[in-house]
């Protein structure tokens, strides 16, 4: 691909002195940092660590630049509009100079305090105008004063739910007198809100409590509480007002919260409160999943601001809960019913733990008591085997207790008992005494069979999610809420009527060889026939393990041929034969079986082996992650997976995808966009421009000592766009903000080195494009809205680090796109029976973009269905710009970003995130099976990932280093 030769330009960029020593700035004090990396990774040669310095080209887009500015947070303009751009301070540390741009002084903030998002550059124009339907729901704004009240319960209270009794109490006992008559709604914690002052600024009231499940016909239990209630402060409504019409800077969180706590206050009585959802078996019949557990059916509810107003957003929910039986049939359930009938084995002892660890239980051997226990472990010994001390000269066992306090009779003697209550006391429960109690959610992770079966209640056409979604609202009945009544909040029933823009598809250009050189999707979709890949790769010496018992050589070798044939007519040089016979494998030999192959391809004309395919079993357990862990990190060798159920059943379609990831893998293309090899791009073809991706994963639930995993791609192929690479690294558990994006340590000999993904990733577009980057687009996927600012002010932090580290004065100016998928607001098309307003699963159009009514009231983002969708109800991305120096249009930016979502290189179909974020993700996902299989399971210094430093921080063992050649290429694909 030529390179077009850049000339010189007036364009002027935001300009950062290099400083040699400069530290790293420290992360906001509200996120934990930790140090990675004491000893310096692979350093590039001082010569080609820098950026040659290059004269820019002339920007194709001679708009006038608008200069992105901040405003300070809670000031309002009251005239009109936004308060225009201050000039505000770099961090210490970060830079000396910073040069004019569009007339204003650029530079970062210090601090979330002098920072304000972009304010949105005006409403897109592009595309085909059509109505959809969103479900938000107009909530109109209170004319009454909101006052917020300080609650301190003695003695304390762990448990919302005990909380909100005993405040339900109080206000049942004292609302006609003490209270004059308010109906408080309250957050289960600290916070409680009144329509309107009390009686009082501080009082205490003493309240008992009954627990009225304690016994049935029996004694109960009566508890006493001392409840102070304090006056605080008054919610700024007339601040909110201003925020939603533009003329305020930021959301005035504390008023949006009162009013979250008053429309939930009543669902938190109906309902299980989980997070922002509100489940109940009511709602819908629960479905079995299998192994204990059910799904129920809920609803998620949240008020948000939006250009329209307040707008209730609601959507449907489901859930994993654990079925309320009885713990002897809970555990049939896990382990079948012949597990009753013998002891426990360690695997099964480890399952049962694990499984039933923090569930709640009642006991039913007591008759009318019904006291409640959380079990907090196994006994190791049988329940036969068990005896505790009477007193000081006599030991009973637990079976001879049981019969003689309670006349029952333990019939499962061999089985371990429930421990319950804390580790230091513990108590012995027989697990035929306790039942489960209802409303638990499940948190821990769901087998495959468990997921499909979730996955089949969850999964809705759109037209049903709909009308289920109206008849929630229906039920709900927000105006005759007595909470919503007394705060004077009214909700409208009907869903948000919302102008949409269907963006047209991008023209993808292919091999001239091939019969159809250009291709314009239909509906978010194509195929490759009559297509060769832009640049097939080619595959000279690679070999095949079979690590399938049931698939026999000949199948395998039938198999090969074939994949190699779909790769040669896709356009790769593809050798027909492998360089070494067929291997068979079992899967516990994978590590010998890759190294035996690897080294004997390798002997054969002393050139290394090139790619290696690999046949697993359908259900592989571990095999998958330890074979991509040896492949990428030990021998630098890029594999290619195929399951034992596509290598008995071949299919052209399956062979077709195959060969796009290999392709890919190998360091070949097989599509880019027209307008990107014809210079098209606003914003992107002008100069120079490096696109990034980044995500980090987390552990999950219960994995309390294993680390987070945080992973940066760069577009490596400007100006097509289209091939990546990517970087992965560890870092502190449950940790966001990506901790290794620029970093330094100290070196005997060279001093103060510099080192990262994102330095690491522009030396790379250099030396691929022979270009240095003049812009960056970086897409930050996983973000939630709390952790914006603390994102932004760290990471663009450290992209500065970065570009400053490789040449003085190097600052190109960066975009900022956070991308969210984990929201809940649902596109419908404004008539489910038209079809040319739908897709073939009845979903909107691919394309189709919303930045109006239900988004920010002032800042830049959107909602974008760039995907077709295959069954239930497409979930929008939504794209919020943080930062934007490049000075995007509402067009520009929405174009963009749903023109790459069909360069996503694994399918011939558009995506639903960008592919940068995309491929950040996979990455991520990839290097979870990096971590040694003993380091996940053991968090002691010596065998786990976390291991404590002197100074009291948590230090996290790195991943073992992806291999030169792999980092090169998309290996996780």
């Amino acid at each position: 691909m030529p390179i077009r030769q850049m000339k010189e330009s007036s364009e002027q960029h935001l300009v950062i002195k290099a400083q040699a020593n400069a530290p790293m700035n420290p992360v906001p004090k509200v996120l934990k940092t930790s140090q990675n990396g004491k000893s310096p990774p692979h350093q590039e040669p001082t010569q080609d660590a820098k950026l040659p310095s290059q004269n820019p080209a002339p920007a194709k887009n001679s708009r006038r630049r608008r200069g992105r500015g901040v405003q300070k947070a809670g000031q309002c303009d009251t005239s009109s509009g936004v308060k225009p751009p201050t000039t505000y301070q770099l961090p210490s540390g970060s830079s000396e100079n910073a040069s004019h741009l569009g007339g204003r002084e650029m530079g970062f903030p210090s601090s979330s305090r002098s920072l304000r998002f972009p304010p949105r550059p005006g409403l897109g124009q592009a595309g085909t105008r059509c109505m959809v339907k969103a479900n938000h729901f107009f909530a109109e704004l209170p004319d009454k004063d909101l006052i917020h009240y300080d609650v301190t319960i003695t003695p304390e209270v762990a448990s919302k739910n005990v909380n909100r009794n005993i405040i339900a109490e109080l206000v049942k006992l004292y609302r006609e007198s003490d209270l004059g008559m308010r109906l408080p709604a309250y957050d289960g914690r600290k916070s409680l809100y009144t329509a309107g002052e009390l009686p009082f600024s501080y009082r205490e009231f003493n309240i008992k409590l009954v627990d009225e499940e304690d016994g049935i016909n029996g004694p109960k239990r009566e508890r006493e509480y001392k409840v102070a209630i304090k006056f605080v402060a008054r919610a700024n409504l007339h601040h909110l007002g201003q925020f939603l019409v533009g003329k305020c800077a930021d959301a005035p969180q504390e008023a949006l919260q009162v009013l979250d706590i008053v429309l939930r206050e009543l669902s938190s009585k109906r309902y299980y409160p989980v997070g922002r959802s509100f489940f109940s078996p009511e709602i819908k019949t629960p479905q079995r999943l299998g192994d204990g557990l059910e799904s129920w059916r809920g609803f998620y509810q949240s008020i948000r601001p939006t250009q329209m107003g307040l707008s209730l957003n609601i959507d449907m929910s489901s859930a994993a809960f654990i079925e309320p039986l009885p713990v002897i049939e809970f555990v049939a359930q896990l382990l079948g019913k012949d597990a009753l009938s013998r002891p426990f084995s360690d695997s099964d002892h480890v399952k049962i733990k694990k499984a039933l660890r923090g569930v709640k239980v009642e006991v039913t051997h007591r008759g009318h008591v019904r006291r409640k226990y959380r079990i907090s472990g196994l006994t190791s010994q049988p329940t036969r085997e068990l005896m505790f001390p009477v007193d000081d000269q006599c030991m009973k066992s637990v079976v001879d207790y049981f019969q003689e306090m309670y006349e029952f009779t333990i019939q499962y003697t061999h089985l371990p008992c429930l421990k319950v209550g804390n580790q230091k006391k513990a108590n012995y429960l027989p697990m035929e005494a306790c039942k489960i109690l209802g409303g638990q959610r499940y948190t821990k992770r769901l087998n495959e069979k468990q997921i499909t079966a979730l996955l089949k209640v969850t999964c809705q056409r759109p037209k049903d999610r709909e009308n289920d979604i109206l008849q929630t609202v229906q039920h709900n009945a927000y105006n005759q809420d007595l909470y919503a009544k007394e705060f004077g909040i009214k909700i409208s029933e009907k869903l948000a009527s919302v102008e949409a823009r269907v963006l047209p598809a991008p023209w993808l250009k292919y091999h001239d060889t091939g019969k159809e050189k250009n291709c314009l999707p239909q509906v978010g979709q194509w195929n490759m026939m009559n297509k060769k890949m832009i640049n097939g790769s080619k595959v000279t010496r690679w070999a095949c393990i079979n690590f399938s018992r049931i698939v026999q050589e000949s199948v395998a070798r039938s198999f090969c041929n074939e994949l190699a044939q779909m790769c040669q007519v896709s356009g790769m040089e593809f050798n027909p034969e492998p360089v070494i016979p067929i291997y068979s494998a079992r899967p516990e030999h994978v590590e010998k079986a890759l190294k035996h192959v690897y080294h004997a391809s390798s002997k054969l004309k002393g050139k290394e082996l090139e790619l290696l395919l690999a046949i697993l079993p359908d259900n592989n357990g571990s095999l998958y992650g330890d074979l991509k862990r040896i492949c990428e990190t030990d021998l630098g060798l890029i594999s290619q997976c195929c399951l034992t159920k596509h290598v008995f059943k071949i299919s052209k379609q399956y062979l077709a995808n195959v060969s796009l990831k290999i392709n890919v893998k190998m360091g070949g293309r097989n599509t880019v966009l027209v307008d990107a090899v014809s210079w098209r791009i606003p914003l992107v073809s002008d100069i120079p421009t490096i696109i990034f991706g980044a995500d980090v994963t987390h552990p999950e639930n219960g994995e309390d000592s294993s680390p987070s995993i945080a992973a940066v791609v760069a577009s490596q192929d400007w100006p097509e766009i289209t091939k990546y690479a990517g970087l992965v690294c560890a870092q502190a558990h449950r940790q966001e903000l990506i901790q290794d994006l620029y970093k330094t340590w100290h070196d005997p000999v060279r001093g103060t080195v510099s080192g990262g993904m994102i330095r690491d990733l522009l030396i790379s577009f250099r030396k691929a494009t022979g270009q240095k980057p003049l812009r960056i687009i970086f897409y930050r996927d996983g973000v939630s809205e709390g952790q914006f600012y603390q994102v932004l002010l760290y990471e663009l932090d450290a992209i500065r680090k970065a570009c400053a580290s490789l040449e003085p004065n190097y600052q190109p100016p960066v975009t900022f796109v956070v991308v969210q998928k984990r929201h809940h607001t649902r596109l419908f098309a404004n008539n489910h029976k038209d079809r040319a307003s739908t897709d073939r699963s009845g979903n909107i159009l691919p394309g189709t973009v919303v930045d109006s009514k239900i988004c920010h009231p002032t800042e830049f983002d959107f909602y974008l269905c760039s995907h077709a969708g295959i069954q239930g109800t497409s979930r929008p991305a939504h794209y919020h710009v943080l930062w934007d120096e490049n000075n995007f249009t509402a067009d520009g930016l929405q174009s963009l970003t749903n023109n790459l979502c069909y360069t996503y290189a694994r399918c011939t179909r558009s995506v639903s995130v960008v592919p940068p974020a995309y491929y950040a993700h996979l990455a991520a996902f990839r290097a979870r099976f990096y971590v040694e299989p003993h380091s996940q399971e053991n968090d002691t210094a010596s065998n786990g990932v976390q291991a404590t430093c002197a100074a009291g921080e948590s230090a996290v063992r790195p991943l073992p280093a992806l291999k030169e050649n792999v980092k090169r290429v998309m290996f996780y694909c």
